[in-house]
């Protein structure tokens, strides 16, 4: 049992995308202006944000199984290629962020800045595109099976 109930879940995962996606930009912001303790400091949250939120839906979805879209129409073809890509890239991005987070914690910042080109506009297309998944899900079209 847990003291959050399930059907909480994919809006908690939601925040944290959502939350993972504003670290980031942030921490580009900081980086470009030099503020390298502030952009350290969002990048590292956004990385704590992205393994709550695995850690949360992979919970949420052995408890609660496969979540099958509602939608009709044009929206099922558009909801489906942005699952596709979310979800292709999601993969994606574990071993690239945690090749750039390595990078900055040995302080090899040329190797760093290299793949954090890569990075984090992989990871913030995931963030962002996790929330419109939530929001298609959840809120715009009913869910077929989703817990009570």
């Amino acid at each position: 049992m847990t003291l959050i109930p399930l059907r909480e879940f994919p809006a908690i995962n939601a925040g944290l995308n959502g939350a993972s996606a504003v670290f980031l930009f942030v921490g580009y912001i900081f980086i470009r202006s030099r503020r390298i303790v502030q952009h350290k400091i969002c990048m590292l949250s956004a990385f704590t944000c992205s393994v709550v939120f695995l850690g949360c839906y992979l919970y949420f979805h052995f408890h609660a199984g496969l979540i099958r879209f509602g939608g009709q129409g044009w929206i099922r073809p558009v909801y489906f290629t942005l699952l596709i890509s979310h979800t292709i890239l999601a993969v994606t991005i574990v071993p690239l962020a945690l090749i750039t987070l390595n990078y900055a914690l040995r302080e090899k910042f040329g190797s760093h800045m290299k793949i954090a080109r890569w990075t984090l506009p992989l990871w913030l297309y995931v963030s962002v595109t996790g929330v419109i998944i939530y929001w298609l899900l959840y809120i715009a079209y009913m869910p077929i099976g989703a817990p009570a």
